[in-house]
């Protein structure tokens, strides 16, 4: 189920689940997760793409696994405001994954979280090469963490 606006995604959420946010890239899908009482997201892994059946798959092995009750999408507007042809991508990404899980999804935007990731683990003095392997899922979880914000208030 895709639930859009937010305020609809908070409303078909179980009660005290974690839930998983999703960075959606063309060449890697960034995950994360939050603890059951949605105060902290954390990175997890970074899922690289094959085809769509093969990234459901892990996707939803984490879900099961980990008992998630609701799904977050980093949704990539432009700058402005407006959704160009990788909103359409995460959009359509959605709607294949609701045919396979009854979770509700919600889009959270997603701008500039690959900007903080970046800034953080540069803060952090990563390397060059660490921060090439992480820095999907941290975005993930800067996407995850937004959304868990956002929750907290409604």
């Amino acid at each position: 189920m895709i639930a859009d606006p937010f305020e609809e995604f908070a409303a078909a959420l179980p009660g005290y689940t974690a839930l998983i946010g999703l960075d959606l890239g063309d060449k890697t899908i960034g995950v994360a997760v939050s603890d059951r009482m949605g105060t902290v997201a954390t990175p997890l892994e970074t899922v690289r793409r094959k085809k769509f059946t093969t990234d459901a798959a892990r996707l939803l092995e984490i879900i099961a696994d980990r008992d998630i009750g609701g799904i977050v999408l980093g949704l990539p507007r432009n700058m402005d405001g407006s959704e160009g042809p990788r909103c359409q991508s995460t959009r359509a990404f959605a709607r294949n994954l609701t045919r396979l899980t009854e979770l509700p999804i919600g889009f959270w935007d997603e701008r500039l979280s690959t900007v903080a990731a970046e800034k953080a683990l540069l803060e952090a003095d990563t390397t060059r090469k660490r921060r090439a392997e992480v820095i999907d899922h941290v975005a993930a979880s800067y996407i995850l963490q937004g959304a868990l914000d956002r929750l907290r208030l409604l």
